[in-house]
């Protein structure tokens, strides 16, 4: 298992809440994300909305798997990015 926290550059709201799990669904590793004692599995759409990320909050993004380092990096770049499209 890897984890590394970062910074979450805007606000999910539903649509990019859904974008973040099908990200998370690419990947066989169980991805988590953990905000305030709070932990989500990164392919649940309601886990995520749970969290109600905002910009400028810091995350810890969780991976274990065969898959963990890559699925790390592009979880990370992901939410540390602009807002998507």
């Amino acid at each position: 298992m890897i984890e590394r926290n970062v910074q979450v550059n805007s606000s999910f709201e539903p649509k990019e809440a859904a974008l973040l799990v099908q990200t998370a669904s690419r990947f066989k590793s169980s991805i988590s994300l953990n905000r305030d004692e709070k932990t989500a599995n990164a392919k649940s759409i309601m886990g995520i909305i749970s969290l109600n990320l905002q910009g400028g909050q810091t995350v810890k993004i969780e991976a274990n798997g065969d898959d963990e380092q890559e699925a790390l990096s592009v979880m990370e770049q992901f939410l540390a990015s602009a807002k998507p499209a």
